[in-house]
């Protein structure tokens, strides 16, 4: 990236360079630009296709040239904003991304049964440590704070996992004669740092996106920042806007609900606040489920 920058110096004539993340800011008399380093042609692939869809709430590049190891993205100011305010601004435009590039394709059985092997491997794997964990822990006499709330709240653990098998196998039962899938071309990195208000709403961050289920949008979304919202008020914006079908809701549902690997680390107090969010991610999900679940029922 420093032979990149060196050539955008002759470029730009900068009189500054802020470095913030994983990107270099540069002000120059001719304006701010963002300076990402990339691997392949990814993000310009991404842009070319959603303007094809009259999509283009995203950072203009400024710099295309492919000898460089960087993309040159123009600067967005952002409008400071609630947070809460914030991520129901980006759900309105996930949605309006999904519903500019849904599409229906024609799959066979073997495509939901892989993805049914994989949830289930992953259920399988996650109960086995567990059960691992739990035998190890109940022989100890003088449980460590960490350990003792783990002991404590095993049972919700196992009760997650059950949910998910149960689901599971009657999602696989629903779903797989329906041998049209839906998809759209989705962001892939969802979280409320990857959204700028400005003039308008803009998506930034876009190297990790493709073609699949919207519903993996959401998921990531989920499990990166199920601390900081109300998860109900998000889904219910976005379901507004693009609701989605039973068996992709169900899925959804199952997905989040597999709890995460808790593992018992040192320091102690890193570990105890480590096990205390993991646990707050399955109450907090099992809690999002049944007020969907149940509101979806009336």
């Amino acid at each position: 990236m420093n032979n990149a920058l060196e050539e955008l110096k002759n470029l730009y004539k900068p009189y500054r360079f802020t470095k913030k993340k994983n990107v270099t800011i540069i002000d120059s008399t001719s304006g701010s630009y963002v300076v990402k380093e990339k691997s392949s042609n990814k993000v310009q692939d991404a842009y070319h296709y959603l303007l094809s869809r009259n999509f283009d709430y995203f950072p203009k590049l400024a710099e295309e040239n492919s000898r460089h190891e960087v993309n040159v993205f123009e600067y967005i100011p952002e409008v400071e904003i609630p947070k809460e305010q914030k991520a129901l601004d980006m759900m309105d435009l996930v949605a309006l991304l999904h519903n500019k590039t849904t599409y229906y394709k024609e799959i066979t059985e073997d495509k939901y049964k892989e993805i049914y092997d994989n949830i289930k491997n992953n259920i399988v794997y996650t109960r086995a440590y567990y059960d691992d964990l739990y035998n190890r822990l109940i022989e100890i006499i003088y449980p460590s704070p960490s350990e003792y709330l783990l002991l404590r709240n095993i049972y919700k653990i196992y009760a997650a996992l059950n949910y998910a098998e149960d689901q599971l196998d009657k999602w696989y039962d629903n779903t797989k004669d329906d041998l049209k899938e839906r998809v759209a071309f989705i962001h892939n990195n969802l979280e409320t740092d990857h959204y700028i208000l400005s003039d308008k709403g803009y998506l930034i961050s876009w190297e990790k996106s493709k073609i699949d289920s919207p519903i993996l949008d959401l998921i990531t979304f989920y499990q990166k920042e199920y601390l900081n919202f109300n998860f109900e008020t998000l889904l219910n914006k976005y379901l507004h806007s693009y609701p989605l079908k039973p068996n992709e809701l169900d899925l959804f549902y199952l997905v989040i609900s597999i709890p995460p690997i808790i593992k018992l680390e040192t320091p102690e107090i890193n570990c105890t606040k480590n096990m205390r969010t993991k646990l707050d991610y399955i109450f907090k999900t099992e809690s999002l489920i049944a007020k969907m679940t149940n509101d979806g029922d009336k």
